[in-house]
């Protein structure tokens, strides 16, 4: 029979290893609390990755706000995260959406995932490009252009019309059912309404005009000689500029002289759990100096607010003015939404 010294060992030798387990328990979850660190910002992100991701990581050194970013593909384009950010509603993922248009963050202001913010970054650009309650902001433009073959034609706006007026089977745009080329027909249905452009769109196919994927595509048939005369971005000109490829661009102009300017957008997505975080993410995109480090980039972003000219590529100066004349976006109302479901019974069959 053990004696009770022997009782009061063990009881003593239990209560130690108890301790010890519970200390060892506490460090580990410690460690694990350490190297987790704080909750990541979440950002979904529709520009390229290329241009996008040394911005974030910047503002990352800047401010120590760790960032985990989600990029769209490019069979997706935008829309595949603005569905995204659709289905997580009721327990959103997302705190801030980089958005690479316009038209897909409008739908989600009117569907209600966005959260106003008006900081120093919204009070410095026009208010053309912003929603006036700062649902969304703009900044770091592309324009749509057209892109010549200097081989084939002058780059000129009376080379370019004269070329327009007659068959068009050398002239490529993509196909408008999404991307740039959608917001061109939005705006168009806008200011024409949907009978003239509903015309415009079958003359110009009776013609021969070549729809292609996407607005690389027209890229590549102009720069290779396939056709002589394309609507694309700007950030695409200047791919087959930087190739060496004999191309020249020009705006294109809407009836009344204004260009087609799509800016990249910024939103705080409502339900953020990170607020404050998201707000310093939203000014910083909205900075000069990410302006200006966008515009210096492959992609040649316009800045939309001030900023020193000195510290912009050459060309830029020039589409910043081309940009200021641009159509307000803001203003398209219902159009997208009728333009779309005309062009889905076009072209889904």
């Amino acid at each position: 029979m053990p004696s009770p010294l022997a009782d009061k060992h063990r009881a003593l030798l239990l209560r130690v290893g108890a301790v010890a387990v519970l200390v060892v328990v506490v460090v580990a979850s410690y460690r694990l609390f350490i190297s987790r660190g704080p909750a990541p910002l979440v950002v979904y992100c529709a520009h390229d990755s290329i241009y996008a991701d040394g911005i974030l990581r910047a503002f990352e050194a800047r401010t120590g706000i760790p960032v985990a970013v989600r990029y769209d593909t490019e069979a997706t384009k935008s829309l595949g995260l603005v569905e995204m950010i659709l289905e997580e509603k009721a327990a959103p993922r997302c705190d801030v959406f980089w958005n690479n248009e316009v038209l897909g963050t409008m739908r989600l202001q009117k569907s209600g995932v966005l959260h106003p913010y008006k900081g120093p970054g919204f009070d410095r650009i026009p208010a053309s490009f912003k929603d006036p309650d700062g649902h969304w902001v703009g900044f770091a433009a592309r324009l749509r252009v057209w892109i010549v073959n200097t081989n084939r034609l002058r780059a000129s706006q009376e080379t370019v019309d004269g070329f327009l007026a007659g068959p068009l089977d050398r002239v490529a745009i993509a196909k408008p059912l999404y991307g740039t080329t959608f917001t061109q027909y939005c705006i168009l249905w806008n200011l024409w309404g949907e009978q003239k452009l509903k015309s415009w769109h079958g003359d110009c196919r009776a013609r021969g005009i070549r729809e292609v994927a996407g607005n690389a595509q027209v890229r590549s048939a102009v720069a290779e000689g396939t056709c002589d005369l394309g609507y694309t971005d700007s950030d695409d000109f200047f791919v087959a500029k930087d190739d060496g490829k004999p191309v020249a661009m020009l705006p294109i102009r809407l009836e009344d002289g204004r260009t087609i300017c799509i800016p990249n957008t910024v939103s705080i997505i409502e339900g953020t759990r990170r607020p404050a975080e998201a707000s310093q993410l939203a000014d910083y995109l909205l900075s000069q100096e990410t302006e200006v480090a966008l515009a210096r980039a492959k992609s040649r972003q316009i800045p939309l607010g001030p900023v020193n000219e000195a510290d912009l590529p050459e060309e830029v100066v020039r589409m910043k003015a081309w940009a200021a004349e641009g159509y307000p976006l803001s203003a398209l109302g219902s159009a997208p939404e009728a333009c779309l479901a005309w062009l889905k019974a076009e072209y889904v069959q």
